[in-house]
C-alpha cells in the first residue's frame, strides 16, 4: 500500500471509528437511564396512552402483574428490530457509500435527540425505531469499506481498531448518560449526542470512495451485482453460517448484559447509586474492551500464520473462559465482583475483530455488504433484539434477574462450541472465496 493510499485509508478508518463510537454511545445512553425512564412513564399515578396500555395488558396476561421491565426491554427491542430489518435494504443500495453513511448518521443523531423530547412512552418507542433505521444505513457498509482498503493479512487487526468503538462507545454511553441524568435530567443524555453526530455526517460528504475489492486485487468487483445465488452460496458456506450463529448467541449475551447490568447491580445487588454504578461499569467496559478487542485481533492475525482456523479458535477459547467469570460475578460479593465482571467482559470482546474478519475473508468483495447485512439480520434477530425483553420477562416472572443471567451464560457457552466447530472449515472456505474471486475476474 503506497503512502498516499495508506494515509487516505487511515483517515477513512479514523472517521469510521469516530462514527462507530457515537453509534454505540447513542445505543447505551438508553440503558444508562433505565430507572429514570421507568419512573417517568410507569410510576404510580401515571396514565399510559391507549397503545401503551394495550402493550401492558398483552404482556401482563403472559407475565402477570405489571410487566414494567419487559416494557423497558421493548425500547431496546424496537431499535434492534428496525435496525436488523433495514440493514439488508441499505446493504443492497448501489450508490456512493459515504453518502449512505452520512444520511444514516444524521438520521440516528436527530432521532436520539427526539428521544429526549418524548412526552409519552409510545413516542419514545417510535424515536428508538428511527435510531435503528439510521444505524442500519451504516452497519453493513462500514466494514466492507475497511475490507476494501486493507488486505486479508492485516484485516483482522484493522477491523479490531474499528470495533474498539463498541466497548468505548458503550462505556461512554453509560458514563455520559448517568452523569447527564444526575445533573441535567435524563433527557439531556439524548440531547448531547446530536451535535457530534451531525458534524461527523458532514465530514462523510467530503471523503473519497474506496474501490470495491481493491485490497483483494479485484479491480472490477464493484461492477458485479448481488444475486439470489450469492445468498445461496453464503448459506452453503459452513464458516459463514457457524460464525453467524455464534455471533447471534454472543449478541444475545452482550445485549442483555449491556442493557440490564447497571440496573441489576444497583437494584438487585444493592450497590451504590446508579450514577456511581454506571461510572464503574463504564470504566470496566473501556479498559476490558480496549485491551481485549486489540489483543484479540493481533493474536488471531499472528496465530493465523500457523493455524488457518485461528480466527475461530481464538474466539471460541475466549467465550468458554468467560463463562465461569460471568457466573462468579453473580455471587461474589462486591467489590470483588467487579473483577469478575471485568474478566467476563474482556472475554466477550476478545472475538470482535476475528469474527468480523471471517465474514470478509469467506465472501466475494462484491457481495460483502450483502453478507454483512444478512449477518446483521440474523445475529440481531436471534440476539440483542430479544435479549433485553427476554431477561426483563424472566425477571418479572421469577423475581430474579440472577436466574435470567444464568440462562444467558449457557448461550455464551454455546457460542464457543459453534466457533470451535467452525475452525475446521475456515481454511477451505477462504480458499474457495479466493477461487470464486479469480474466476469472476477472468470472466471480465
Amino acid at each position: 500500500m503506497r503512502l498516499k493510499e495508506r494515509l487516505t485509508g487511515n483517515a477513512a478508518l479514523a472517521l469510521l471509528l469516530g462514527i462507530n463510537l457515537f453509534n454505540y454511545i447513542d445505543r447505551q445512553v438508553l440503558a444508562a437511564v433505565v430507572p429514570n425512564i421507568r419512573h417517568e412513564f410507569f410510576a404510580d399515578g401515571q396514565t399510559p396512552g391507549p397503545f401503551v396500555q394495550f402493550l401492558l395488558d398483552v404482556m401482563g396476561k403472559f407475565l402477570g402483574g405489571n410487566p414494567e421491565n419487559a416494557m423497558i426491554g421493548l425500547l431496546a427491542m424496537a431499535f434492534m428490530v428496525t435496525y436488523m430489518l433495514m440493514a439488508p435494504v441499505f446493504g443492497l443500495l448501489r450508490m456512493k457509500r459515504w453518502w449512505v453513511v452520512a444520511g444514516g448518521v444524521a438520521l440516528w443523531s436527530l432521532a436520539s435527540g427526539a428521544s429526549g423530547l418524548a412526552t409519552t412512552f409510545g413516542v419514545l418507542l417510535l424515536t428508538r425505531c428511527f435510531v435503528g433505521i439510521g444505524e442500519a444505513a451504516y452497519g453493513p457498509v462500514a466494514p466492507t469499506m475497511i475490507a476494501d482498503i486493507y488486505p486479508e493479512k492485516v484485516r483482522g487487526r484493522m477491523l479490531s481498531w474499528f470495533y474498539l468503538a463498541i466497548p468505548v462507545g458503550s462505556a461512554l454511553g453509560f458514563v455520559l448518560g448517568g452523569l447527564a441524568a444526575s445533573y441535567l435530567g435524563w433527557q439531556w443524555a439524548f440531547y448531547l449526542v446530536v451535535p457530534p453526530g451531525i458534524a461527523l455526517a458532514i465530514v462523510c460528504l467530503f471523503m473519497a470512495e474506496p474501490v470495491s475489492g481493491a485490497a483483494d486485487g479485484a479491480v472490477k468487483a464493484g461492477e458485479r451485482k448481488l444475486t439470489l445465488s450469492d445468498y445461496k452460496v453464503l448459506l452453503k458456506t459452513p464458516s459463514y453460517v457457524l460464525n453467524t450463529l455464534g455471533m447471534a448467541l454472543m449478541c444475545f449475551a452482550i445485549g442483555g448484559i449491556g442493557f440490564w447490568m447497571p440496573s441489576y447491580i444497583h437494584e438487585f445487588r444493592g450497590v451504590g447509586n446508579l450514577a456511581q454504578v454506571n461510572m464503574i461499569f463504564g470504566v470496566i467496559l473501556v479498559v476490558s474492551g480496549l485491551s481485549a478487542t486489540l489483543t484479540g485481533g493481533i493474536v488471531a492475525d499472528k496465530l493465523k500464520e500457523r493455524h488457518r482456523g485461528a480466527y475461530f479458535l481464538v474466539s471460541a477459547c475466549a467465550m468458554l473462559v468467560g463463562v465461569p467469570f460471568f457466573l462468579l460475578s453473580l455471587y461474589v460479593p462486591f467489590p470483588w465482583a467487579w473483577l469478575c465482571i471485568f474478566m467476563a467482559c474482556f472475554c466477550l470482546f476478545f472475538n470482535t475483530g476475528p469474527t468480523n474478519a471471517i465474514l470478509s475473508n469467506v465472501t466475494h468483495p462484491a457481495i460483502r455488504a450483502g453478507a454483512y447485512a444478512l449477518n446483521i439480520l440474523v445475529i440481531h434477530a436471534l440476539g440483542d433484539v430479544i435479549s433485553p425483553l427476554v431477561i426483563g420477562a424472566i425477571t418479572d416472572v421469577t423475581g430474579s434477574m440472577t436466574f435470567a443471567f444464568q440462562v444467558l451464560s449457557a448461550l455464551v457457552f454455546g457460542s464457543g462450541i459453534l466457533w470451535f466447530w467452525g475452525s475446521r472449515h475456515l481454511g477451505r472456505d477462504t480458499d474457495l472465496a479466493v477461487k470464486r474471486l479469480e474466476e469472476s475476474e477472468k470472466k471480465k
